[in-house]
């Protein structure tokens, strides 16, 4: 993980660590190669909670919760273009965007059914932590 990044998280409840299987193990239940900032910090932190920066809480689903969650809430039925990885601990979740390459990160409405209501955070996922850090 980009050192300069560990500012962004130091409020959080970091998970341990986890392996690359159990990493690949979700990415082929989830149709996913996820990307490369993203797995370097859930194979650091596998999963994490709390405030980031002063305006934002953010919530990163483990490796061990993320295949059940997309599937509770439907989202190969309704926005198969998005895998949800967390949510703000409210109405948002936050998703890769399969229809960009990288993917992009977006934020989207739990009860919306259409993708076209996914908003840009970020081309990446440590852009997408800055984004919630200075928001």
């Amino acid at each position: 993980m980009n050192i300069e990044l560990l500012k962004y998280i130091k409020e959080m409840n970091l998970n341990d660590k986890t392996d690359i299987q159990t990493v690949e193990t979700a990415e082929k239940k989830l149709g996913i190669a996820f990307p490369d900032d993203y797995k370097d910090f859930i194979l650091e932190h596998n999963g994490a909670e709390g405030a980031i920066g002063e305006n934002a809480y953010l919530v990163i689903w483990s490796m061990d919760d993320i295949a059940m969650l997309n599937e509770e809430y439907g989202v190969s039925d309704f926005t198969p273009e998005l895998v949800y990885f967390g949510s703000d601990g409210g109405e948002m979740a936050y998703a890769f965007d399969k229809r960009t390459s990288p993917f992009s990160i977006v934020e989207f409405p739990f009860e919306a059914l259409d993708v076209s209501e996914a908003s840009l955070i970020s081309d990446s996922f440590d852009g997408f932590l800055n984004a919630l850090y200075i928001k």
